[in-house]
């Protein structure tokens, strides 16, 4: 019965100083909203980037170069790698009996061109291949051929959202686009694929013969003068033969690059789980770290709690006199405060949570060149902000409580 007298009485107080309220839980309702809104920006990352390399089935292995002095690139990074891959490794590697499909590829970023229309692009070097080991298929016209990559061919094969930007309506098989100031015509579209990863939609990419791509576009050699290749993409024939998979590239591999047993590989054979995990551990830091910031906003309204309570003990002082003088207990002040604290809050919380699934609704609408930016609201996130927001009102709180509690009725009866 006393708690509900105290809420009631609590309630009473917060609504007698409405403004005073309102701008109170301010600073909780940003707070709570924007690590709502940041955190679902983080989670909706790495959402991302799993569904995008779920597509790809789990029968997909990668070999990319790797600097043997440099272990934490392995399999990760190899634009900044020791170039140690060639199409002949691809070729060697595609003999293997548990191997389906292998895709060398190249990848850049290229400016299209036709007419006055310009896209910022990822263009791929790759093979006939390229189209199952990623997962693509064929909306209009045809893939490169062998005899592409044999003839070097100025051919490109545009992605879904790619020709949508640069052909609008008109069909664009036998169009001309330009690569670096090069002619070149399509012979085919993707169809949609969808996803997006490290800010760039897969239905943007333009794909081009590997031969091609190195010789009229961005040549580079490794070590031994051979034209490099960035990544293999290797499909294995079932899941459960990956690892023995694995072991034949790597025997191969280190075979044709003549390393011997003691020296470090100069490539990486890494699985999507392997990719996965590392990326997860990224976006998992940078969910962190946008939630760390938006804290921030937390700690001030906090601050702001505590403030607008110890004003109120002062101003209600006579009160809490007139209220322990007719029997009320110290606990009986300390809950009366306490929940206004946590009333404060938690309304802000409220509103806060709201705000952040409004906004974050709002830029999973935002369409960037075919990328939607995704924001996902997970439960945990809905339950972190609503005990943090009541945790910071009950410790906020507690300080002006315990003043209120501990004042003398005599002395506060003789107050104002």
């Amino acid at each position: 019965m006393k708690i509900i007298e105290s809420f009631i009485i609590a309630v009473k107080s917060l609504y007698a100083n409405k403004l005073r309220s309102a701008l109170t839980m301010l600073g909780i309702i940003i707070g709570v909203g924007a690590v709502i809104t940041l955190m679902a920006v983080g989670q909706g990352a790495k959402a991302t980037i799993t569904s995008t390399f779920s597509e790809l089935g789990s029968n997909v292995v990668f070999v990319q170069p790797r600097n043997p002095e440099a272990p934490g690139t392995a399999g990760l990074s190899p634009v900044f790698a020791t170039p140690s891959l060639t199409l002949s490794d691809a070729e060697a590697i595609a003999e293997l009996p548990s191997v389906l499909n292998v895709a060398a590829t190249n990848e850049n970023f290229v400016d299209v061109v036709v007419g006055d229309e310009h896209l910022s692009s990822v263009i791929e070097g790759s093979t006939p291949a390229f189209l199952n080991a990623y997962g693509y298929k064929m909306a209009t016209g045809e893939f490169i051929s062998d005899r592409n990559v044999a003839t070097r061919d100025m051919v490109v094969v545009l992605g879904s959202n790619a020709a949508k930007e640069l052909f609008e309506s008109s069909d664009p098989i036998g169009q001309a686009v330009k690569l670096k100031n090069k002619r070149f015509t399509v012979i085919g579209v993707l169809e949609a694929k969808g996803g997006a990863l490290f800010g760039f939609s897969m239905d943007d990419v333009v794909v081009v013969p590997i031969t091609t791509y190195q010789s009229r576009l961005f040549t580079g050699s490794n070590v031994r003068g051979e034209s490099a290749v960035q990544s293999i993409a290797v499909q294995i024939a079932g899941a459960e033969n990956i690892e023995l998979a694995k072991e034949d590239i790597e025997t191969l591999l280190r075979k044709r690059h003549r390393i011997t047993s003691e020296a470090d590989d100069d490539f990486a054979v890494v699985s999507q789980e392997q990719i996965l995990g590392v990326l997860s551990q990224i976006t998992g830091i940078f969910t962190i770290f946008l939630g760390a910031i938006a804290s921030i906003s937390l700690l001030v309204g906090s601050i702001g709690i505590m403030n607008i309570m110890l004003v109120s003990v002062t101003e209600r002082t006579r009160e809490i006199g007139i209220r322990k003088a007719v029997g009320a207990k110290r606990r009986d002040i300390l809950l009366q405060f306490l929940l206004e604290a946590a009333m404060l809050s938690s309304a802000g919380g409220a509103i806060g949570i709201a705000g952040g699934w409004l906004v974050s609704f709002l830029i999973s609408q935002i369409d960037i060149s075919g990328t939607t930016l995704r924001a996902v609201v997970s439960p945990d996130i809905v339950l972190l902000a609503v005990s943090v927001s009541f945790f910071i009102g009950i410790t906020s709180g507690m300080y002006p409580a315990m003043r209120a509690a501990r004042l003398n009725p005599i002395d506060a009866l003789r107050y104002g």
